[in-house]
């Protein structure tokens, strides 16, 4: 069901050697450009028609237009089952509360007298939130996307998800139910490589007077392998927040570790997709047996097991990886980079603060992946394929622009304009010099 990997012998290698011997999904985005490219350039030049097209194409229905009415919007938070209304709104409630205290405030610095440099941020104008509607529904990601946006003070927030041939061609109703709750009234139906498109340069407003979808100036939220795709392809006329690969979980663990609780925790995320990963570190045998032993008892009790599961758990980016001691678990973990990285250990918090590379990390027996997913206030959108080593989660942050304002007085620049001159020269840049001098008459104070 889950294969082994053992690297109890010798000393483990360094770097990308030992990443190389740790599981991971194949996900060859540079292969699926090709299959983007010709999508991106006919949303680009037949706008809305294209994305109207290709929606029904690989989302098997036609949708009469893209932007989904408010009627619509309202409607289905009206139809929401009341606990999962709840449900969402405590993840709202507990989403805000992380996310304001992320907000960055302006910052001035003296550098000398009359000479001060500010760090101002601003937020992005526009921003084109990505929500999947594939295998499953994910009005958890509405959350995740939307609240740091909106904390950022990011005023232009649409949302695109894909058309479901259940419900009209709308998006699913629980996801327009989230945006509704936080209040985002423009939102497509609109899915895969041609919804980053029609962020990226915008659509037309229709003949019938429906307004078309301004381009935006940053796309963030999960998706497929072809929404990676279009995102590298258009990255530069689109900031993006990531390449989002499948999910991943690795649990780092010792023999205080409850099997049960790790073996639910890995089929969580095999749920997901056949290409998620589920990985388990430790160095017990006995945990790893035992972990092997329950995962065939609450698999064969669950739901989705042919089609995502049984195939996750068994592929090449699943496995139990064996090691010597808790030392050599936590350099295979910060290897991995994961995604989601659990530590069950003793004095979990302790190890836990050794960790490097992880998108998040859920410490000890009672704060499991899946209180992140929806309400421990933290974001699930996430870096995977060990880009947790160079990169964040979403956050406030990733709707900010850090803008340097430089202010100086005369007597400030004529106190450093020798050094810009010298500098200028060094770099053989004499116009950039020049530009000092010709402040003071072409003669630069000496110091």
């Amino acid at each position: 069901m889950i294969s082994r990997i053992d690297l109890r012998g010798e000393a483990l290698p360094e770097g990308s050697a030992l990443r190389d011997l740790l599981p991971r999904a194949e996900f060859d985005v540079e292969a699926a450009l090709e299959t983007v490219r010709p999508i991106c350039e006919d949303v680009r030049h037949h706008g809305a028609a294209a994305v109207i097209d290709y929606g029904e194409k690989f989302d098997g229905v036609r949708v009469p237009g893209l932007r989904v009415p408010a009627e619509a919007i309202a409607r289905a938070l009206d139809e929401l089952d009341p606990p999962v209304r709840a449900a969402l709104e405590e993840s709202i409630r507990r989403a805000r509360l992380v996310h304001r205290e992320q907000r960055r405030t302006t910052h001035t610095t003296q550098v000398v007298p009359g000479g001060t440099v500010t760090e101002k941020w601003i937020p992005v104008e526009r921003v084109g939130l990505y929500v999947p509607g594939g295998r499953a529904v994910y009005p958890s990601s509405v959350v995740m996307n939307v609240v740091p946006a909106q904390e950022a003070g990011v005023e232009g927030l649409a949302v695109a998800s894909p058309p479901q041939k259940e419900f009209g061609g709308l998006p699913h109703p629980t996801i327009l139910a989230a945006c509704a709750l936080l209040g985002v009234d423009e939102v497509y139906a609109a899915g895969g490589a041609q919804a980053v498109a029609m962020f990226a340069y915008g659509t037309a407003d229709g003949a019938d007077g429906e307004p078309g979808c301004a381009p935006v100036n940053l796309v963030t939220g999960p998706g497929n392998i072809y929404v990676a795709a279009a995102k590298r392809l258009l990255k530069g006329r689109i900031g993006i927040d990531a390449e989002a690969g499948p999910t991943e979980i690795a649990i780092l663990a010792d023999s205080t570790a409850d099997p049960v609780h790790v073996a639910a925790d890995l089929i969580s995320q095999a749920e997901h997709d056949p290409m998620a990963a589920s990985v388990l570190v430790t160095d017990s045998e006995e945990l790893a047996a035992a972990t092997e032993a329950e995962l065939k008892t609450q698999v064969a009790a669950s739901k989705h097991v042919d089609d995502r599961i049984a195939p996750a758990l068994a592929g090449r980016q699943s496995a139990i990886v064996l090691v010597r001691d808790l030392a050599d678990g936590l350099k295979v973990v910060d290897a991995y980079g994961a995604e989601h990285l659990e530590i069950q250990t003793r004095d979990a918090a302790a190890v836990a603060d050794r960790v490097r590379n992880a998108g998040a990390i859920f410490v000890g027996p009672w704060a499991p992946v899946s209180l992140g997913d929806y309400c421990a206030g933290s974001n699930h959108v996430l870096p995977t394929g060990g880009c947790a080593c160079h990169s964040s989660g979403l956050s406030v942050q990733s709707f900010l622009r850090g803008v340097h304002i430089v202010d100086y007085t005369r007597d400030a620049l004529a106190d450093v304009a020798h050094h810009v001159v010298t500098l200028a020269e060094a770099e053989d840049l004499p116009a950039h010099g020049a530009a000092v001098k010709a402040r003071f008459g072409w003669k630069v104070p000496q110091k």
